[in-house]
């Protein structure tokens, strides 16, 4: 996968596919407005990002793809994204259903409610089950309480 400099993900796929580099760029399409009419736009899914395979001895005509900014890894070592995740989004590109990005979140990590009677409320994402519903602790007056919310009425926010 290459980080894109920001909003070259279509021109670095382009690039890529004319070096034949197999890339994949899932796109979100919505409505755009400006002041004389409305259209339908498609974005990224991942701004910023773009997946690309290719035999790590070619990085280098990767990196000086214009707007490549650099390879997604850890410790400055490019890693590969695991078939099974690319091939589920590839899946999910190829429906009708709608879809829309979302923050990555995953248990232990510090969540505040932003949407809900509960909106502003922080606390612990405990657990995240099939239902696509959290269970968060929140503790008030010293006790904890468990309540569950739908993801997409939660962010993470890290340590205050």
């Amino acid at each position: 996968m290459v980080r894109t400099r920001s909003r070259h993900e279509k021109v670095v796929r382009d690039q890529l596919i004319g070096r034949e580099v197999e890339t994949f760029l899932p796109l979100v399409e919505r409505w755009s407005r400006w002041k004389d009419r409305r259209k339908k736009v498609a974005f990224p899914l991942f701004p910023g990002y773009c997946f690309a395979r290719f035999p790590l001895v070619e990085r280098l005509r990767v990196l000086n793809t214009v707007g490549v900014a650099d390879l997604v890894g850890m410790c400055g070592r490019p890693e590969p994204v695991p078939d099974t995740e690319i091939e589920a989004i590839q899946l999910l590109a190829k429906t009708r259903l709608q879809y829309d990005p979302h923050p990555f979140l995953s248990e232990g990590m510090e969540v505040e409610v932003v949407r809900g009677p509960l909106a502003g409320v922080r606390g612990k994402l405990l657990r995240k089950d099939r239902m696509t519903r959290l269970v968060l602790a929140v503790t008030l007056i010293r006790q904890a309480a468990i309540v569950e919310v739908h993801p997409a009425d939660v962010v993470h926010v890290g340590h205050p």
